[in-house]
C-alpha cells in the first residue's frame, strides 16, 4: 500500500486477523475460509499459483512433483479460484452519525470494519468493491485485489462524511440490478428502513445467488434507552424532535427495538442470509475474531 496512516485502518489491529487461515481450502466463491463451497464442479484447467497445504485440503491438489523437488507440501491453485468477488456495501446516512456510549460513531466503526474486511480480502487475492450510500450513492468502486486499488478505498472512506436520509431499500434494489455476477454482498448498516422493503430489495441479490452478509451496526444506547427524565430525542435525517421522559417511554422502547432486531434475525435465516449485530462499544477486530471463529466452528 501507498500510504499506512489511515485514519479508519490501523494494520497492527487487524494483523492478528490473518492468522485465522483466510484463504480458501476447497473451491470458494466468496470469503473466509471453506465457508462457502463453490458453485462450480471440478477446476479450471488453467494453473494459476501455489500455496503452502493447510490441513484439510483436497489431496488430490497437491503438487507431489512441487514435493519431490523442494521437500515443501504445495497446493495447485486455478484461475477459478484465485478470481473471487466481494462487494462491501456501508451506509453512510445521517443515523449513522449516532455516537452516544460506544467507542466511536456507528459510521466511524462501520468504516473500520469496512477497511479491515477490505484488507483481508484483499490479503487472501479476494477482488473486493466498495459502495458507500445514503439516498444516493456516494462512492462507487468496482472489485479488485491490487494494493494501489485497496489504497483508493481507504482514501475514499476517510474523504466520505455520513449525511443524507437513509433510503436503504430502494438503493439495494438497484444495486442488485447492477450486482448480477455472483459473488459476496457484505451490508453494513443500522438498518433503518422498513424491514419488508429491505427484505424485497435483499430477495434481488438471493436471485442472483449471492451469499450475503449484514453487519448491523448499533450503538448500545439505542438497545437499552439509557437515558432518565425529560429529554428531547431528535431525529438525525429529519430534524424532527419529540419530548418524552425517558422512564416512561424505556419499557415499550425497548419492547420495539427487541422486536425490529429479532425480526431482521428471523428473516435473515428463512433466507440464508448471514446477520450479524455489531454493538460500537465492541472493538471491531473482536467482534470480527468473534465472527470468524464462530463460523469456522460451525461449518467443522
Amino acid at each position: 500500500m501507498a500510504r499506512k496512516n489511515y485514519t479508519f485502518f490501523q494494520p497492527d489491529r487487524v494483523a492478528n486477523l490473518a492468522n485465522l487461515n483466510l484463504l480458501a481450502r476447497q473451491a470458494v466463491e466468496g470469503f473466509i475460509t471453506g465457508l462457502h463451497k463453490s458453485p462450480h464442479h471440478g477446476f479450471s484447467v488453467e494453473f494459476a499459483e501455489h500455496r503452502e497445504y493447510v490441513a484439510g485440503d483436497d489431496l488430490r491438489h497437491m503438487d507431489w512433483q512441487a514435493w519431490g523437488r523442494s521437500d515443501r507440501y504445495l497446493v495447485k491453485l486455478y484461475e477459478q479460484q484465485t478470481n473471487l468477488r466481494a462487494n462491501i456495501l456501508m451506509d453512510v446516512s445521517q443515523s449513522m452519525n449516532y455516537q452516544h456510549t460506544g467507542e466511536r460513531s456507528k459510521f466511524e466503526y462501520g468504516a473500520f470494519l469496512a477497511a479491515a474486511l477490505a484488507y483481508l480480502m484483499t490479503r487472501q487475492q479476494d477482488r473486493v468493491g466498495l459502495t458507500l450510500f445514503d439516498e444516493t450513492i456516494r462512492f462507487e468502486a468496482p472489485p479488485a485485489s491490487t494494493p494501489a486499488h485497496l489504497d483508493h478505498l481507504f482514501r475514499n472512506l476517510e474523504a466520505t462524511a455520513p449525511g443524507g436520509q437513509t433510503q436503504l431499500a430502494q438503493t439495494l434494489h438497484s444495486l442488485a440490478r447492477r450486482l448480477a455476477r455472483r459473488g459476496l454482498i457484505v451490508l453494513i448498516s443500522d438498518l433503518y428502513d422498513d424491514p419488508d422493503a429491505v427484505f424485497k430489495a435483499l430477495q434481488h441479490f438471493v436471485y442472483h445467488r449471492h451469499q450475503i452478509i449484514i453487519f448491523h451496526v448499533m450503538d448500545p444506547a439505542e438497545l437499552s434507552l439509557p437515558q432518565h427524565g425529560a429529554k428531547v430525542f431528535v431525529d438525525l435525517e429529519t430534524g424532527e424532535q419529540l419530548r418524552a421522559d425517558a422512564r416512561h417511554v424505556q419499557q415499550a422502547y425497548r419492547h420495539a427495538v427487541d422486536g425490529f432486531i429479532s425480526e431482521y434475525r428471523r428473516r435473515c435465516a428463512q433466507q440464508n442470509i448471514e446477520y450479524v449485530l455489531a454493538t460500537t462499544d465492541t472493538p471491531v477486530e473482536r467482534m470480527l475474531l468473534n465472527y470468524l471463529a464462530k463460523r469456522k466452528a460451525v461449518r467443522r
